[in-house]
């Protein structure tokens, strides 16, 4: 069995009412070209490919929430994205046996009350957030409770990067250039994200939080000696004050350690020495098989052939990479059948 723990779609009805939404056609060029992304169809004939054993656990494609809807709407058209991951799943159990819940991260409050239905009147089996909210840090104190509630459920987080090509990569220039907002900008995203949580303490209130990170915890994994050494004794001797001495003096931990209690999936795009990298750094129990299905070359088979290739030439035991197919995930997801 394959289940896989990243891989993303945009239910029939809510594509719709994204597309009445999103004015300027341009800005769909993207989805438009991946017919497995919103054709049902298309999707369960590139998955056949794969063999019965292979599942998904769905995911809302970006662009996120709220960067469509503002505080007023946004409640219910993560409300339509949430109903209508039900419905795939009710339809298809075989195939996606699970899904995670879309929220209005710019309106908190309907966040919280989005949780509660979701799971509980849904079956949700985890929420998934972006690394910002419309420019906004995920330690904002405005998101606590989003991640209280998800910690005090025993749910998972599923946090995916979001950055566009007007986050320019110079000062003097007003947008990125080369695609390098979304080539090397998501991962900075992913791993600003994962700092801020750290030392904001997050780990510290909550010790059992369990964040899905994408594309194996982005450069966290390949900079460990950075956060090892450089983020020890010498936190702060950069920075004018000793807030920052006082703040690593307050966590219980060393930072390094915080960051291996991130659970992190094998959406790389194939990269062999990507993935060892990130196997080494998070151990076998918190890798999970997933693939960023449907946004390759081939719209969705490549990168599933591709990971499960890298996965299958790994020098692991056969326990753990049955941990990685889908014994990870079905253990942070509660599922038992």
């Amino acid at each position: 069995m394959k289940v896989d723990a990243y891989s993303h779609i945009l239910p029939a009805r809510y594509f719709e009412r994204m597309r009445e939404l999103v004015t300027d056609p341009r800005a769909l060029k993207r989805w438009l070209e991946l017919p497995a992304l919103h054709d049902l169809d298309a999707r369960l004939a590139m998955m056949d490919e794969f063999g019965p054993g292979y599942q998904q656990v769905l995911t809302l494609s970006s662009p996120p929430i709220e960067l469509l809807a503002g505080p007023a709407d946004s409640p219910a058209l993560a409300r339509l994205a949430n109903e209508t991951m039900r419905e795939l799943c009710d339809k298809h159990p075989d195939r996606f046996p699970a899904f995670v819940a879309s929220l209005p991260m710019n309106n908190p409050g309907a966040a919280l009350d989005e949780i509660a239905f979701a799971v509980d009147d849904l079956g949700a089996r985890g929420v998934q957030v972006f690394t910002n909210v419309n420019g906004r840090p995920l330690d904002d104190p405005d998101f606590a409770g989003v991640f209280a509630e998800m910690a005090q459920r025993d749910l998972p987080i599923w946090m995916h990067p979001t950055r566009n090509a007007g986050s320019a990569d110079y000062a003097t220039e007003k947008t990125s250039k080369f695609e390098i907002w979304w080539a090397l900008g998501w991962p900075y995203e992913t791993s600003a994200a994962m700092a801020r949580l750290v030392f904001s303490g997050l780990f510290d209130r909550h010790p059992d939080i369990k964040i899905i990170t994408h594309h194996l915890g982005a450069m966290i994994p390949y900079l460990e000696g950075r956060i090892r050494l450089g983020w020890s004794d010498q936190f702060g001797s950069r920075t004018d004050g000793d807030e920052y001495g006082r703040l690593r003096q307050g966590l219980a931990e060393h930072p390094l350690e915080y960051f291996r209690r991130f659970y992190a999936d094998t959406a790389l795009s194939g990269s062999d020495i990507g993935t060892r990298c990130g196997l080494d750094f998070f151990g076998a129990d918190h890798v999970l098989f997933g693939t960023d299905c449907p946004f390759d070359p081939e719209g969705g088979p490549l990168y599933i052939r591709e990971t499960i290739r890298v996965i299958d030439s790994l020098d692991i035991t056969a326990d753990d990479r049955e941990r990685i197919y889908h014994g990870n995930l079905r253990r942070l997801i509660r599922q038992t059948d």
